[in-house]
Formats: structure tokens, C-alpha cells, sequence
């Protein structure tokens, strides 16, 4: 086979063993899970986007978690409902490997941006009087441009160095395409590609969970030592919420990369990998969203609009 170019290759992944008879109600569950995630996200997206006010550098920054969220959901769910439907796991080599890059963008983009968000906290609770003066629209743009170039660059470096391998096998060990799996399939020598994705995998989430957590350790202090019950009430719900989040995150994704590495059971290994797709892009607009109280009633005050403006047609049009 590795007489072929690896564009012309078709690959099959592994089934969710679905029967026929449940295939319309499984994929129906997928679909429903897909719009939720997207509903979610893009009101938390286009409510921080068209109100002036919330035009700040916390949602500015917060702005990226649902453009990150929607990109992973989409990377797996459309190709996820057509494997079930069809009750066929085949999939292109050019469609695997794109999905593999968007999936593996989605999981370091989570952790860069979460870990600037919870910088920009201890800025504004630790360092109040130096904020503004930090946090100036200029050096937003360029925290905004490093999240993301930052995850271009190790997430894009890992993937080229897959492309110099053409595939001897054709059965992914996953449900979804990721990089492990796809040189798991390659001839050759994989020791490089192996070494350097760990050195990533530990850089980002080594260096992830170290700002995180000496963040969210120094919001506590400072709340605790001022003695103040609001603020520390507010911190302990802001910081605990977010902190449980982000650790699930951490350890689902590690376990993810190493299960590969590791003697682990396929169902633990592909059950873990897939929850990293599907939970988080639901949880984050709700806790990093909806649950902040200026988004909230940015939200709330579009649907009561809504309403109003419905129930004045139904009364103009029962006049009339």
C-alpha cells in the first residue's frame, strides 16, 4: 500500500457499533448535541460582539472560547452523523487529516486561551491599579495574536512532520482522526513525531496548569486577605467554577495523548477522547458565558425584545 500516495487512501475508523435500528435516533441525539453547542456558543460569540459595552478585555478575550469550541465540534460532529446514518466509518485521507489538525487546534487553543483568561483576572483583581495601563487595546491585539499563533505553530509544526510518512495500515484506533492514530498507520520511523508531541503536550498544559493555578491561588489570597465577604464569595464561585473546568480538561486531554502510549482499554481510551469534543464546547458558554452576569442580561434583554416585539405583531395583526 505505501506504493500509493497517501491522498488517494481510504481510511476506516472505528465504529460506535450502532445498530441499524438506532441509527436515526443516535444521529438525531448528535445532531441535537451539535446545534446545542453551536446555539451556545454563537450567542455568547455575537453578544459580546455587537454590544458596545462589552467591549472590554476580559470578553475580548473571552470572545476566542467560543470561536475555539465551535471549531472542535464541527471538526467531529458532521463527520460523526454521517458515519452513524450511513453506517459506513470510511473516511478520506485529506478529510482524516483535517480533521485530526482542527481537533488537535481546538484541544491547545482551549488551553492557551483559558490560561489568558485567567491572567487577565489576576490582573484586574490582583493588580487593579495597573489594568488599564496593561491591558490597552494594543497589547490585546497582540495577546490575541499570540493565543493563536501559538497554537498554529506547535499544533501546525506536529502535522507536518506527519506528512513525510506515507501509511502502511488503514484502520484508525479511534473514533476520530487525531495525530497518535495517524502514526500508528505510518511506515517508518515515528520516534521524532513521538518525542516532540510530548515535548508540546507538556509545554502547553505543564505551563497551562502552572499559570492557572498560580492565578486563581493568588485571586484567593488576595479576596481572603481583604477580608471582604463579597469578593470573596464572588472569587470563591468565579475561581471554583472555572478551576474545576479547566482541571477535567487537563487531565481528559492528558490521558487522552498518553492513553495512546500506554496499555489502556479501547473503550476507556476512545470514551475519554470523544467527551474532550463534546462536553466542554457545552460547559464553557455556560460557566465562562451565560453565568457572567453583563452577558447574561445582554442575553436576556435580546429575548425580551424578541418577545415584546411578537407580541405586538400578534396584537396589531388581531385588530387589524
Amino acid at each position: 500500500m505505501s506504493s500509493y500516495s497517501n491522498e488517494s487512501q481510504t481510511l476506516t475508523m472505528e465504529s460506535l457499533d450502532i445498530p441499524p435500528s438506532l441509527a436515526y435516533s443516535a444521529s438525531l441525539v448528535g445532531s441535537l448535541t451539535y446545534c446545542l453547542i453551536i446555539t451556545c456558543n454563537l450567542t455568547v460569540l455575537l453578544a459580546i460582539a455587537l454590544d458596545r459595552h462589552l467591549h472590554k478585555p476580559m470578553y475580548v478575550l473571552l470572545i476566542n472560547l467560543p470561536i475555539n469550541d465551535m471549531m472542535g465540534a464541527t471538526a467531529i460532529f458532521p463527520q460523526l452523523i454521517h458515519s452513524i446514518l450511513s453506517q459506513n466509518s470510511s473516511i478520506s485521507y485529506l478529510a482524516c487529516y483535517l480533521q485530526a489538525l482542527l481537533v488537535h487546534l481546538y484541544c491547545g487553543g482551549s488551553l492557551v486561551i483559558l490560561t489568558v483568561m485567567a491572567f487577565d483576572r489576576y490582573l484586574a483583581i490582583c493588580r487593579p491599579l495597573r489594568y488599564h495601563a496593561l491591558m490597552t487595546a494594543a497589547n490585546l491585539r497582540r495577546l490575541v495574536a499570540a493565543v493563536w499563533l501559538t497554537d498554529l505553530l506547535t499544533v501546525g509544526t506536529l502535522f507536518l512532520m506527519l506528512t513525510r510518512f506515507r501509511l502502511c495500515r488503514r484502520r484508525l484506533a479511534d473514533l476520530y482522526c487525531n495525530n497518535p492514530s495517524l502514526m500508528k498507520l505510518s511506515c517508518g520511523d515515528t520516534s521524532a513525531n513521538n518525542a516532540f508531541g510530548l515535548v508540546i503536550t507538556v509545554l502547553l498544559q505543564g505551563l497551562s496548569a502552572l499559570g492557572v493555578l498560580f492565578t486563581y491561588g493568588h485571586i484567593l489570597l488576595t479576596c481572603l486577605v481583604h477580608r471582604q465577604a463579597d469578593a470573596r464569595s464572588k472569587a470563591l464561585r468565579t475561581c471554583g467554577t472555572h478551576l474545576v473546568v479547566f482541571v477535567v480538561f487537563e487531565l481528559t486531554t492528558l490521558f487522552s495523548v498518553l492513553s495512546h502510549r500506554l496499555s489502556v482499554s479501547p473503550f476507556l481510551r476512545r470514551s475519554v477522547g470523544v467527551s474532550i469534543l463534546v462536553f466542554p464546547p457545552i460547559l464553557n458558554p455556560l460557566i465562562y458565558g451565560i453565568n457572567t452576569k453583563e452577558i447574561r442580561s445582554k442575553v436576556l434583554q435580546v429575548f425580551s425584545r424578541k418577545k415584546k416585539k411578537k407580541k405586538k405583531n400578534n396584537k396589531i395583526s388581531s385588530q387589524s
